[in-house]
């Protein structure tokens, strides 16, 4: 049933806001959107008010809300300069699925035309990194204009939306029927599609399913994890997918992603585009075998590959394609078995696992990078939050990092943006209070966004920031050096600090440049109850092994 609210526009929008489930407004204080901070605070439930250093740490802290609580975050924007420093977090929200909502500020419309502060049309600079861009004309327009901007963030395909309000219309009131929110659910997948694709499993001698982030926003984690259980067949995960298989489950063989993808003859990809992480849907063919057939299934129909060779598609409710698939394997008279492919795979994750472990004791002087996961992973609580924040530190992390529960991990997916640590640190604090958030920064990624420790510090909100500190852009100075013989413009400031900047703040952290020291620096860490920097000196030699650049 709905209610009928009145008030100023930014009451009104507030109103909505809540009704779809958004308890935290990010944002920068703007006078061109006093009226939401208004209506946050005389709410008869108060709006959480959560202010940032930098505009981008506000949409950074919606994107990863969207993420984590799959309700779209919501970041609100003062105008001009404040709603384009919250471009790049809507692009990787778009490019990620991240449900968020974006409400700018906007010149007065009585004054358009005649050079008003930030007097800029931006919608149409989001329109090409959004779902939706528009402009709310009038206060009477808020109620059914926040509405559609929370539904359509919130829809298969999730993904971020920009609305603005120009100043005058939003200190003007108005009164209507709140709209009812609920969760979108995706549609019914194809049922011969279906049917289609579990004969192609069934057919399979050595198939490979691989989970992505699409899997846990449509909520599918559980009937994911019922499937590759109920059939056998072996698991890589990747972004949000990770956790679905826990860490150490035998079907789970991530760590030996080379070898499956390699030999695989069918490979089934669920909730991931069919991008430069996933070899743009080419698998198998690996010591002269037959290339795989692919396979690929979405949340909605426009997420379909239209470059993949594919043996088949569905798209639709994740839920219902698990389920639809389980359902049509146990119709399958013969039963494939799996069990030496399996096998096979799982002693090349032992293999991996054996040979990960020097790496991971490492005694080297200057500190390897993976001994520092060395020493991290056995601390990590099973329902922690991990946040990666960087480039070559942050691959090792996606090397040793397993989760044991879905929804524990943050990377900022396809777009690759740096600087999204610290937004995404201030929401994980908040979406999970009593769970361990550990960010993983990069000492370049450090760079975009480390003055909002000072965010962390005024709103208490306690993280373990980790650093790999290679004084380098590592990702660039490697390459570059391979291709060309040197490099330029990868170097930064050897050994900087950084910890003394989180303690000026008014955090804790220390330096370390001992690889015994690792350890009890990160016990320090998690003991402390505030944000603590550990910046450990890396080998900027020790590179992640990578085999292409993303082209």
């Amino acid at each position: 049933m709905s209610s009928e609210v009145n008030g100023h526009a930014g009451e009104l929008a507030v109103a909505v806001a809540q009704a779809h489930g958004v308890d935290t407004m990010f944002t920068l204080s703007g006078a061109h959107v006093f009226p939401l901070y208004d209506g946050a605070v005389k709410s008869a439930s108060p709006l959480r008010l959560l202010d940032v250093r930098h505009e981008q740490t506000a949409a950074f802290a919606a994107e990863a809300t969207g993420k984590l609580t799959r309700v779209p975050g919501l970041a609100v924007l003062t105008a001009g300069p404040g709603v384009t420093n919250g471009l790049s977090a809507v692009a990787q929200a778009q490019f990620a699925g991240s449900p968020m909502v974006v409400v700018g500020g906007r010149a007065p419309q009585g004054r358009w035309g005649t050079g008003a502060l930030q007097e800029l049309d931006q919608p149409p600079i989001f329109a090409p990194v959004s779902k939706l861009a528009r402009t709310i004309p009038t206060a009477d327009a808020v109620l059914d204009g926040m509405h559609e901007a929370f539904v359509t963030a919130g829809s298969p395909h999730r993904g971020p939306v920009f609305v603005d309000v120009p100043m005058d219309e939003l200190f003007n009131s108005a009164s209507g029927s709140l709209p009812q929110a609920g969760r979108v659910r995706g549609a019914d997948p194809d049922t011969d599609a279906l049917a289609e694709i579990a004969e192609l499993l069934a057919a399979a001698s050595r198939p490979v399913l691989i989970l992505g982030t699409d899997v846990w926003a449509d909520h599918a984690e559980e009937a994911a994890l019922r499937f590759v259980e109920a059939v056998g067949v072996p698991t890589i995960t990747n972004g949000m997918g990770r956790g679905v298989v826990p860490g150490g489950h035998p079907l789970l063989v991530t760590k030996a992603r080379s070898q499956a993808l390699g030999g695989s003859d069918l490979v089934i990809v669920v909730g991931t585009p069919l991008d430069f992480r996933l070899g743009y849907g080419v698998f198998g063919g690996k010591d002269g075998a037959t290339p795989a057939q692919v396979v690929h299934v979405a949340d909605s129909a426009a997420q379909l590959s239209g470059h993949a060779q594919l043996a088949a598609s569905v798209s639709g409710d994740l839920t219902a394609v698990f389920d639809g698939l389980l359902a049509g394997m146990e119709q399958v008279v013969r039963r494939p078995d799996w069990s030496a492919w399996v096998g096979d795979l799982r002693a090349a994750v032992s293999a991996a696992v054996e040979r990960d472990a020097a790496l991971l004791g490492a005694e080297a002087d200057p500190i390897h990078p993976a001994r520092i996961y060395g020493e991290l992973v056995p601390r990590l609580a099973d329902d922690a939050v991990v946040i990666g924040d960087g480039g070559d530190f942050v691959s090792f992390a996606g090397k040793f990092v397993e989760p044991r529960r879905p929804g524990g991990w943050l990377d900022p997916g396809p777009y690759g943006c740096l600087g999204a640590g610290l937004g995404a640190a201030i929401a994980a604090r908040l979406a999970r209070p009593s769970s361990q958030v550990v960010l993983l920064l990069g000492d370049g990624a450090a760079g975009f966004s480390l003055m909002d420790v000072d965010t962390l510090v005024r709103h208490n909100l306690p993280v373990v920031m980790v650093m790999g500190n290679n004084s380098a852009w590592g990702l660039e100075k490697g390459p570059m050096q391979m291709l060309y013989g040197y490099d330029v413009i990868a170097d930064l400031a050897p050994r900087t600090a950084y910890d003394q900047v989180v303690r000026a703040l008014g955090g804790a952290g220390e330096t370390v440049t001992d690889p015994r020291e690792v350890g009890p620096a990160l016990d320090r860490a998690f003991a402390s109850g505030v944000p603590y920097l550990v910046n450990v000196i890396t080998d900027v030699t020790a590179t992640y092994p990578r085999t292409s650049f993303g082209v």
